[in-house]
């Protein structure tokens, strides 16, 4: 029965049968049978404002300058979800993790004179929670002032995080831009790049040649907007699931800068700040153990 979908997603799409599948936290997730083939169907009954607008529009870029990675096209969008084409989730191949990486560092080198939305949106969405995108052309600013700062503020509130996280931010706060790294120009990323948004499987039709139509990269659930490439990093390694030679491969292609791995922690923040609000769980513990951790660290 498709009664309890939303029908101005569905209407006209003759659907035989709807299967619920994994489909993350926020949303629930369908597979749709229709006589033209599956198709992927999210929704969420009381979303946040535009979250599914942002989504979209994330995809819609990603997938403009998507090199070898596979993105699915946005079929049909509406305030309460979204519905996708269908990805078929296969097995690695050999070169799974080195094709990513190199495929990563393609769509990072894509570049724009600012950090913040892709398209002039003020606000935007790490999971649920949101998060400023104004544009500006100072990424500590962005990052630690706009984007750290706030989300400490919040977990300290919700209780996640004792009040001395406020403390220690303070501290940090004028070492902002050398903790940051060297300058780099913003980077178009993903987002939220954890393992669950990278999914393995059959390529598309226009996605890559017959010899890799198995063990192709897609990207899905994107967070996308303009900052340091550095973050998608983070991200990947905080939970895992990325292979040595992704990175070797990445930094082969697009090369890092010095000091990048002592970098990442600190771009863990976010992330860890967002579970903390979101689950709970040891996640605020973890996020101060990180502000700790820079706290220590002598000035360079």
């Amino acid at each position: 029965m498709t009664d309890h979908l939303p029908a101005e997603l569905i209407d006209g799409l003759r659907v035989r049968a709807a299967h619920p599948v994994t489909g993350g936290d926020i949303a629930r997730a369908y597979r749709l049978d229709t006589p033209d083939g599956p198709l992927f169907l999210k929704y969420a009954p009381d979303p946040a404002p535009d979250l599914f607008t942002r989504e979209a529009a994330g995809l819609q870029i990603l997938r403009a300058h998507r090199g070898g990675l596979g993105v699915p096209e946005v079929l049909r969008q509406s305030d309460s979800g979204l519905v996708l084409e269908w990805i078929s989730a296969g097995p690695p191949g050999p070169a799974t993790d080195t094709d990513f990486g190199r495929e990563l560092a393609g769509l990072h080198a894509v570049t724009h004179p600012t950090f913040g939305a892709i398209d002039g949106a003020p606000t935007g969405y790490l999971g649920s929670v949101p998060i400023d995108l104004r544009p500006t052309e100072d990424w500590p600013e962005f990052f630690f002032t706009r984007r750290v700062v706030p989300l400490i503020g919040r977990a300290i509130a919700a209780g996640e995080l004792p009040g001395r996280a406020r403390t220690l931010a303070e501290r940090l706060a004028p070492r902002a831009g050398e903790l940051c790294g060297p300058p780099e120009p913003p980077a178009l990323v993903h987002g939220d790049l954890w393992a669950g948004n990278r999914m393995i499987g059959r390529a598309g039709a226009q996605d890559a040649p017959a010899d890799r139509a198995t063990g192709h990269n897609w990207l899905i659930d994107p967070a996308a907007h303009w900052a340091h490439r550095e973050i998608d990093l983070a991200m990947m390694t905080l939970f895992g699931g990325f292979g040595e030679d992704c990175f070797a491969a990445y930094d082969e292609a697009f090369p890092l800068s010095a000091g990048w791995r002592d970098r990442l922690r600190w771009y863990q923040l976010p992330p860890l700040l967002v579970h903390a609000l979101l689950f709970g769980g040891g996640y605020g513990a973890a996020a101060l153990r990180v502000l700790e951790h820079y706290a220590r660290r002598p000035a360079a």
